[in-house]
């Protein structure tokens, strides 16, 4: 199944004509998954075209307005659908006390629960799992409390071979058990070991969310060996000065931090509106990191296998 991601948002503070506000949709195996709500965030799901209904899982990073704004008017859109399944939104506490004013005035209306998740901010925490996809938040190093997430794939069961079904006339109640791992004890007591009976599975796929942050190494061991990662770069380091000021990172830190985690690819975005073009980003962190792209609104990245 797909996992992929799609930028709806890749500005920072503020929008431009060209780039909202940070949001992504992470379709995971067929889950979507939304990270951050920058205004506008629901203008950008529907042009492209993903399924509102499809979203009950929102992942809010910090408390800066340019990443949470978009969401009471997603909320409103949701009931304003007829949609019915309860949402859940993963975020810092003090969320709720925000925009519950704004639920008790839709109360009357709304057609399902609106469900808080509180983060952690001291250590990585396990939020969210069911039976293919787990997600993992972790603090970063921004001017107020922030997290990252990672999200995952679990381990798939070994594939079994078919010819050596039939020619060990294995039954099917024990098919799930060599998958699992077990060796199998044929009718004359000869064992066929797992390894033979069996191929491994795929690398589970993972994807790294990373903003709003500076250049923060503790969180290398928590994505390492990451397939894609998604690292803030708001600025080049002729505004170094700027970045460290701000709790942001430059094009080169996230570099530096894709190198240091061996990420697969890194994506770079949450670009300062100072910036006419991306160019500079792309040259500086390349010189670093060369499988390194830019973020574009509306672009969707397929989550690949590192080589």
């Amino acid at each position: 199944m797909a996992f992929e991601l799609t930028i709806l948002g890749s500005s920072s503070a503020t929008p431009t004509s060209e780039r909202y506000p940070t949001a992504q949709v992470l379709n995971a195996s067929g889950r979507f998954f939304l990270i951050d709500c920058g205004e506008g965030t629901q203008i950008q799901i529907r042009r492209q075209k993903i399924g509102f209904g499809k979203i009950n899982h929102i992942f809010i990073s910090h408390l800066h307005g340019d990443h949470f704004y978009g969401l009471i008017g997603l909320i409103s859109t949701f009931n304003l659908l007829g949609l019915t399944r309860d949402i859940h939104i993963y975020s810092p506490s003090q969320l709720k006390d925000i925009i519950q004013p704004q639920l008790d005035f839709l109360k009357g209306d709304l057609r399902f629960n609106v469900i808080f998740h509180p983060l952690n901010f001291k250590k990585p925490q396990l939020i969210f799992e069911d039976k293919k996809i787990e997600v993992i938040s972790f603090p970063l190093k921004h001017s107020i409390n922030c997290c990252g997430f990672l999200f995952r794939e679990k381990q798939k069961e070994a594939n079994i071979k078919k010819e050596y079904i039939r020619q060990y006339q294995i039954p099917i109640a024990q098919i799930k058990d060599i998958k699992q791992g077990a060796d199998f004890v044929a009718a004359n007591g000869e064992v066929i070991l797992n390894s033979l009976l069996t191929t491994p599975p795929p690398t589970p796929l993972s994807y790294a969310f990373c903003s709003d942050t500076a250049f923060h190494p503790p969180i290398a061991d928590v994505i390492k060996n990451v397939d894609l990662l998604y690292h803030e770069a708001t600025f080049t380091e002729e505004l170094r000065e700027w970045a460290n000021k701000t709790y942001h990172s430059t094009a080169l830190d996230a570099a530096k931090m894709a190198k240091m985690t061996n990420a697969g690819e890194l994506i770079i975005g949450h670009f300062s509106s100072r910036y006419k073009e991306v160019e500079p980003f792309l040259n500086e962190a390349q010189t670093v990191f060369s499988n390194t792209l830019d973020a574009v609104d509306g672009k969707t990245y397929p989550v690949k296998r590192k080589q």
